[in-house]
């Protein structure tokens, strides 16, 4: 578990994929990352998560509220996807409920996120992946100090040819020298 002022990232808990399938309900949410998933698809990304999280010691970890402990979201870091650029390389990622965006809680999770796995996972290098058109996550990704990658566009191999989001753009960030 991570704290910061205003937020926990921790592990997932078998409630919270109803609240992760309803983010997912939001077209808004699921712009740049596809189709939405059933309560079913939910459920399997909790138990990913947390398997992802006994063997690789972090994931997209649920993020909470600390003063309602609502689930807004998650945040993290994991292996990145399969076939791309970034297999099994560490991946930052995030997703919060539409109601709060806009409050700095994505950049308080990642940068949380990030100072966890230079500390306790000794990461060299974090890497993240958006698609072009995701302007938000690239203006946070840039925030935190992650740079896009010259040359790091590809195509998804999980998306099909003809899917408008299937080109996607690199970004990275290297350990701080005062870590």
């Amino acid at each position: 578990m991570i704290a910061t002022e205003r937020l926990t990232l921790l592990g997932w808990r078998d409630d919270d994929a109803a609240a992760h399938h309803a983010m997912c309900a939001d077209p808004a949410v699921m712009a740049y990352l596809g189709p939405a998933p059933s309560p079913i698809d939910s459920a399997a990304w909790v138990m990913r998560q947390n398997a992802i999280l006994a063997d690789y010691g972090a994931c997209f970890w649920a993020l909470e509220r600390r003063d309602t402990g609502a689930f807004i979201g998650w945040c993290g870091i994991k292996p990145g996807p399969v076939g791309t650029p970034i297999d099994a390389e560490p991946e930052i990622g995030w997703s919060l409920v539409r109601e709060h965006w806009g409050q700095g809680y994505a950049r308080e999770a990642a940068d949380a996120a990030l100072a966890w796995g230079w500390r306790v996972l000794n990461l060299p290098t974090v890497w993240a992946i958006t698609v072009p058109a995701n302007t938000a996550s690239r203006t946070l990704m840039e925030r935190l100090g992650m740079n896009r990658v010259v040359d790091g566009n590809f195509d998804h191999p999980k998306l099909a040819e003809d899917d408008a989001h299937r080109r996607h753009i690199l970004y990275r960030i290297d350990r701080p020298a005062y870590v």
